[in-house]
């Protein structure tokens, strides 16, 4: 249950401002970006493939407590899985491909806002909770493997614009109080005189959170400062957050069906704070050509204490039986961080894996779109070129703990030399990409893209020299679709297109299957992984009709050489990442919205079939069917945690 109150005031738009078309339920003609830079957009029945773009109202509608909650309930073939229970940590999937903030998973989704990339450098996973939730003016999901939306746009691609004070004049603040100790506050403020607008935007949550000894806080904040001259724009914002979200994980089911609020181990708890710098120039020479340009510096520092428990134990050579070995007692002895072997002190029973990632990201993206006739039909062109990168320190110790009373663990001060890690890593992007919407007749609309990526990767060891390694992917991408326009507001849309991601640092070092790592905690000299590449094939017809606007489409996404993390079995959170083959995830998606006087309604239905298309071997040495351990998987099994159907409605009543 959750109360709340809410105050605004708000001014009229300042005569400057131009409204932004969006799509959702207003009647608007739909004006979709074609790539993370807004540039001038395109009427959406040009764009082949099925776009979803929800408002800030669309969101503040839904109901949600945080953003992918309110995209979940907004948009189709949208599933958030809250494996470690924390809201403002999920994993979103989208048509079965995930962007998580957890290092491990397929990362298959990009985030963009502004135009900047959001994916973290270290191991391109995406943190929710630094997306400042009440200071999004709009959310564009590209569906497909969109080369001009770059690397991780495997499934599709995120775009989050911002508001402004052009665009959101007034002020407001709202106080909210839950259940689980949960108090919200909230306040927005934004307005214009001349050609000079502001925005601020602020956000702070606490909760005591559902579970045992799962607190969590949300601290957002945003600015944002535009000049408009005749011809030019330039606009200025700074994204800030720093949280503390606690995720305990899954718990036995023995333990659950004691008491469902408890934890099997604690403390889980990640410490997230980033600072983002933005600066977007847009210049506008003639009505028909506009040039945009995004320059950014991004700040972002990720830390984890995971209390779990050991799997050391006294070690079963008798010459050592007074020392802790590793692997259950059956490996090497372990030394602390000053060389000496670890006594196997009674109650040494549980560890705290910890890890600290510090990136500084930057880059620019210049852009050019014109929108003159060509041959006397109407043409939409795009092209432009980013740079980017960033640099990253990541360390991560195993220190030896005891398990308390409740399952949480006491650090002793006894760190495992050998699990001890240093790295440094350099991630550059270089993308030059460009597409071209040209009608051929007033009804149909033909598209062709593609876009050249070139990725350097380096890692150096700061503890010795195992880890080093450079690495080097170049790609290009293409993309092709047309739209026609049928009678009565109907568009028919079909398109090909395809997108990459390479292996991030992160999986680049813990890809060997003879020296497992522990995930996130540490990292071992590795052989090379080859980039994944998707293709997607989507089709379908979409119309408008009165106040009704509805969708069915089709699509498939192949992906090759497919990156997964695999176990090593029994031992606590250690394997390596591998290029598994192939994989397939296609499926239908239907909707309908419209409204009706006051009431605002949606429904929705989507099917997604993910499956392997490659045969392989996991370790999983607690599945029903397994041989020593480990279970073969077929060409055609489907992939685990990907929802096969998907239904969501809503019913919105607008109450002045």
């Amino acid at each position: 249950m959750i109360v709340g109150i809410r105050v605004a005031a708000a001014q009229s738009p300042a005569p400057s401002q131009q409204p932004v078309p969006t799509p959702g339920f207003e009647a608007t003609i739909e004006v979709v970006a074609t790539t993370p830079v807004q540039g001038l957009g395109i009427d959406r029945n040009k764009i082949p493939s099925n776009v979803h773009a929800v408002t800030s109202g669309d969101l503040r509608r839904s109901g949600g407590v945080s953003l992918t909650e309110q995209v979940q309930r907004t948009t189709p073939s949208v599933h958030v899985n809250d494996a470690t229970t924390n809201p403002f940590q999920p994993d979103f999937q989208f048509r079965g491909f995930v962007g998580s903030p957890l290092l491990g998973l397929p990362q298959g989704l990009a985030l963009y806002q502004n135009g900047v990339r959001l994916n973290e450098p270290f191991g391109d996973t995406v943190n929710w909770d630094l997306v400042p939730d009440n200071a999004v003016a709009s959310i564009s999901l590209m569906p497909g493997s969109n080369p001009l939306f770059g690397l991780n746009a495997l499934g599709g691609a995120l775009s989050v614009q911002t508001k402004t004070g052009f665009s959101h004049p007034g002020h407001a603040a709202e106080v909210s109080s839950g259940s689980f100790g949960r108090q919200r506050v909230e306040a927005v403020s934004g307005g214009s005189r001349k050609s000079l607008s502001y925005f601020v935007a602020g956000n702070v949550l606490f909760e005591d959170g559902w579970r045992d000894f799962s607190p969590s806080r949300i601290r957002q904040l945003f600015g944002d400062i535009e000049w408009r001259g005749t011809a030019t724009t330039v606009n200025a914002s700074v994204t800030a957050g720093a949280n503390r979200l606690i995720g305990n994980s899954p718990a036995p089911i023995q333990l659950l069906d004691d008491d469902r609020t408890a934890i099997f181990t604690h403390p889980d708890e990640t410490k997230s704070k980033t600072g983002l710098l933005t600066v977007r120039i847009r210049h506008q020479t003639r009505p028909s050509v506009v040039f945009d340009s995004v320059l950014f510096y991004r700040r972002a520092s990720i830390d984890t204490l995971n209390g779990d428990d050991s799997d050391y134990d006294r070690c079963e050579d008798a010459a050592l039986d007074d020392f802790l070995c590793s692997d259950e007692g059956e490996g090497e002895p372990v030394h602390g961080q000053f060389g000496d072997l670890i006594s196997a002190d009674d109650g040494l029973n549980g560890t705290n894996n910890t890890s600290a990632t510090i990136s500084n990201g930057f880059g620019a993206t210049f852009q050019a779109t014109m929108t003159a006739p060509v041959l006397g039909r109407a043409n939409h062109f795009v092209a432009g070129a980013s740079l980017d990168g960033g640099r990253s320190r990541y360390a991560a110790d195993t220190e030896i703990a005891r398990l308390t009373a409740d399952r949480g663990t006491t650090g002793t001060g006894l760190f495992d030399d050998a699990a001890a890690v240093r790295l440094r890593t350099t991630v550059r992007h270089t993308g030059v990409y460009a597409a071209n919407f040209f009608s051929v007749t007033p009804a149909m609309t033909v598209m062709a893209a593609a876009r050249v990526n070139h990725i350097a990767v380096t890692l150096r060891d700061q503890i010795g020299t195992d880890l080093n390694g450079d690495h080097s992917f170049t790609r290009v991408n293409p993309a092709a679709g047309l739209t026609y326009q049928l009678p009565q507001g109907v568009t028919a849309y079909g398109s090909f297109s395809m997108s990459s991601r390479v292996p991030a640092p992160s999986e680049l070092s813990c890809a060997d299957p003879e020296d497992p790592c522990r995930l996130p905690n540490a990292f071992v000299a590795d052989p090379p992984l080859a980039q994944v590449v998707a293709r997607t094939w989507e089709g379908g017809i979409r119309g408008r009709r009165n106040s009704v606007s509805w969708n069915a489409s089709l699509f498939r996404t192949a992906s090759r050489d497919d990156i997964m993390f695999i176990s090593s079995g029994p031992l606590t959170n250690t394997g390596h990442f591998q290029n598994i083959g192939n994989t397939l995830r296609q499926g239908v998606e239907l909707e309908a919205l419209g409204s009706i006087d006051a009431l605002r309604w949606n429904v929705a239905y989507s099917l997604v079939r993910a499956r392997f298309d490659s045969p392989l071997t996991l370790s999983s040495p607690n599945h029903p069917d397994e041989e020593d351990g480990e279970i073969e998987v077929a060409a055609g099994n489907r992939i685990p945690g990907v929802p096969q159907h998907i239904f969501k409605g809503g019913v919105y009543a607008d109450i002045r």
